[in-house]
């Protein structure tokens, strides 16, 4: 890819009308003034065209940016790096097979969790982070300081009658999000490799995409945060976006397996109370419009709006970051920037 261009320098007050504007600069515009709410930077690529870039806040282009839950979809992908290693046999290795205890509330159906089961938020364990009063509920995680072991201890998950069982759910899996799952995942990745998780994700995958600086946050007992925080710069995460529009590849190096990135970006859940939601490995999946066309995306998405959004159809990547946190509309506020901007940037340019 061509070098991405430089910072852009805080922008100038614009007197002309807004209808006027180039569309790069009334997106500037808009959310300088604060349509959508707290956005610190926008990046959107086309293939090897940088179409829009810019900060809106002093970090710039070196900032490391907290994504918060787009973390989730790194550690899918180091999973699917340790089972082209070998290291795992693949996402049906069974999770308690890396532990070398016995959790509390034994039960066939724990002994039989899969990492496939994490990797879709779609476990037997009783974890819920919508929902305070879930034992699983990540809050509760953090004031513990073995977090698999907080996972791994939780009851079996119930179905009331007005919720449907697995069996009666799309794609035989009922969705339940779980950041403790993703965090015991990461676990199950320095057990199988015998190595650090930040390490082993250094090397495998963000060395080999120029990637040089990171912040992870740590559980007490030092275990990376596959679940969430991870710091990483915009262009960075424009990175892990292009390498699962590239198939996995970075030139001729096979970084994550084609049929991973393909599983990955495939449904595997669908997601209740969010109409044509779905879910894959770690990764979300819906369908934008402009136009009157629809294109069919997947993102990696965390807390505040926080999204890396890549549509195959058009070879576009888009980096959205905020600090919007706990803002109970803020996906929906970078839902609408990309709908209604960024994408129909991108159709633009062809």
């Amino acid at each position: 890819m061509k070098a991405l261009c430089a910072a852009i320098a805080p922008i100038l007050m614009i007197s002309q009308p807004l209808s006027a504007q180039p569309a790069s600069e009334q997106i500037d515009t808009k959310v300088e003034a604060g349509e959508f709410n707290r956005t610190t930077s926008i990046l959107l690529t086309r293939g090897d065209q940088v179409l829009h870039e810019s900060y809106y806040d002093e970090g710039g282009a070196g900032a490391l940016r907290n994504t918060r839950s787009v973390t989730k979809t790194v550690t899918g992908m180091l999973v699917g790096i340790a089972v082209a290693r070998g290291a795992l046999p693949g996402a049906d290795a069974k999770v308690l097979d890396y532990f070398p205890f016995t959790p509390d509330n034994p039960d066939p159906r724990k002994s039989a969790m899969t990492v496939e089961d994490l990797l879709t938020m779609s476990g037997p364990l009783e974890c819920n982070d919508s929902n305070p009063w879930s034992r699983g509920n990540e809050e509760r995680m953090y004031t513990i300081e073995d977090w698999p072991r907080f996972f791994l201890d939780l009851p079996i998950r119930g179905f009331p009658a007005w919720q449907p069982k697995p069996a009666d759910s799309p794609y035989g899996r009922a969705f339940s999000y779980c950041t403790a799952g993703v965090s015991t995942l990461g676990a199950v990745i320095e057990s199988a490799t015998g190595e650090q998780l930040e390490d082993y994700a250094n090397t495998h995958l963000f060395a080999p995409l120029g990637i040089d600086t990171t912040e992870w946050q740590f559980s007490p007992l030092g275990l990376a945060q596959g679940g969430g925080g991870l710091g990483l710069s915009s262009r960075s995460l424009e990175k892990l976006g292009r390498l699962y529009l590239d198939g996995g590849k970075v030139g001729d190096q096979q970084i994550v397996p084609a049929d991973w990135v393909a599983a990955s970006i495939a449904p595997k859940a669908s997601v209740p109370d969010q109409e044509g939601v779905e879910y894959g490995y770690l990764w979300w999946q819906r369908s934008y419009s402009h136009d009157g066309k629809s294109y069919r995306g997947a993102s990696m998405s965390g807390n505040g709006g926080n999204k890396v959004i890549i549509i195959p159809e058009l070879d576009l990547v888009a980096v959205i970051t905020t600090t919007n946190f706990g803002q109970g509309n803020a996906h929906q506020v970078s839902d609408r920037l990309f709908e209604e901007h960024l994408l129909p940037l991108a159709v633009a340019a062809g």
